[in-house]
């Protein structure tokens, strides 16, 4: 499993904007791309991907984000992430997600989430 995709979304969870930026700027490159199913438009750097990432540990404090799988070919990586947390009816959710990477120097240079994991539901 590679550390700096692990290690980008246990930033998920840092509340603090100063930690959570150091620890993005540790695995992203500086001209990280990002997408996903809640971003308007295309997120071009580390400032603006900790922007995005901190909604969430606001939005859903205690939640966390985790990579459950990974896997790499030809350059690409997939990874499935479970988000949880204690739901609005104070039960135990979990949501997955899908992200296909790109990777430079060991560090993420592009990446695109998705809902789910392309299973049928």
């Amino acid at each position: 499993m590679s550390d700096c995709i692990v290690r980008f979304f246990e930033t998920w969870e840092i509340e603090d904007d100063a930690e959570r930026i150091a620890m993005i700027k540790k695995t992203v490159t500086d001209m990280v791309i990002y997408d996903d199913p809640r971003t308007t438009e295309t997120i071009h750097g580390p400032a603006s991907l900790n922007k995005y990432v901190g909604m969430f540990s606001k939005n859903a404090p205690g939640w966390s984000a985790g990579v459950v799988k990974c896997d790499t070919i030809a350059g690409f990586t997939r990874v499935t992430v479970a988000f949880g947390g204690i739901g609005p009816d104070g039960n135990e959710m979990v949501q997955l997600g899908q992200y296909f990477v790109e990777k430079k120097d060991d560090k993420i240079s592009r990446m695109i989430g998705f809902v789910g994991t392309g299973e049928p539901g």
